[in-house]
């Protein structure tokens, strides 16, 4: 059992022990091993944010995400950061509104947004390269590569993710729970960039809500970044934005054979397994099973999940 969490509180009206959240993080103890919670009064937090990897178990926790917002506006060929792009790397990778690369991190009812207007090219709002990442009723908003799953495992509950080519992308080994994904324009909803068969790396959307600006047929669902790709959609409310055909190969037929593109239970007019392109598959109960539940992203006997959602802290006053 983990020690009581420390508490933090930011505030840009000085009331707070920090003004900013960045400030916040920086007074983590270097190789912190006691679970540090950050709560974020409301407010539009205009800043860049990077946890490094010497930070871990820290929590950002919010009043709401429609009022409490972190917000940036870096793309691939622009980023402008509080670090140096030798420490958070350089083009989609070092584009992200906040980065964190510190394991066991959790957000709570926070927007993360990249501010860059539509045409602005990659422009990352969150990148996690960590382990064991929790994210509860948080928002990511942006357009080209909105939420980029770089590395290790993540778990989403009741979030909100929108944007429009490639927004939910990486090769990270994630479940997405009752989220909510929204189609801004024609394009992809995901990229996951798995490169070989032994890789256990992958996205899990369950029981989740797709949704579009009101058009028929412009979002595919997903497309191979590796060739190994592997995407699950199940128990899934797909409106009239997705594309029947699904699946996108990126233009490389031989990504065909080796894509693993999975839909299981899903419904609603963007459903439509006859049409569906005949590379991807419709699961069935058996298949499907190790993908339904949360050792998907955890093992057994390495229960994290668990222990973090202990720690789910509410802002309070």
């Amino acid at each position: 059992m983990e020690a009581l969490p420390s508490i933090i509180t930011v505030s840009q009206d000085g009331k707070g022990h920090y003004r900013t959240v960045q400030e916040a993080i920086d007074a983590v103890p270097l190789g912190n091993t006691r679970r540090t919670v950050i709560r974020v009064a409301a407010g539009i937090y205009k800043q860049p944010v990077y946890v490094a990897k010497t930070k871990r178990f820290i929590t950002i926790a919010g009043i709401s995400p429609e009022n409490t917002v972190l917000t940036w506006y870096n793309t691939a060929t622009r980023i402008q950061h509080h670090k140096g792009e030798k420490e958070i790397g350089g083009g989609t990778f070092g584009s992200a509104s906040t980065i964190v690369e510190g394991d066991d991190f959790i957000a709570e009812n926070i927007t993360f947004e990249n501010s860059s207007p539509q045409g602005s090219g990659q422009a990352v709002a969150f990148r996690v390269t960590a382990d064991r990442c929790a994210f509860y009723s948080c928002r990511f908003l942006g357009w080209q590569d909105t939420l980029y799953l770089h590395y290790g495992k993540q778990y989403l509950r009741d979030c909100y993710i929108e944007g429009s080519v490639d927004f939910i992308f990486g090769n990270g080994t994630a479940m997405l729970e009752h989220c909510h994904i929204h189609c801004k324009s024609q394009g992809f909803i995901t990229a996951q960039s798995r490169k070989s068969a032994e890789e256990t790396t992958g996205f899990v959307f369950l029981r989740c809500v797709i949704t579009g600006n009101g058009g028929r047929e412009y979002a595919y669902l997903g497309r191979p970044w590796g060739p190994f790709g592997r995407v699950i959609f199940a128990f899934t409310y797909m409106d009239q934005c997705v594309q029947l055909a699904g699946w996108n190969n990126w233009g490389k037929p031989d990504n065909e054979k080796t894509a693993s593109f999975f839909e299981y239970r899903c419904f609603g007019p963007g459903y439509c397994p006859s049409k569906r392109v005949k590379w991807a598959k419709h699961l069935g109960d058996k298949e499907a099973e190790q993908f339904l539940l949360h050792g998907f992203i955890e093992q057994p006997n390495k229960p994290w999940l668990s222990q973090r959602m202990a720690f789910k802290v509410p802002y309070s006053a």
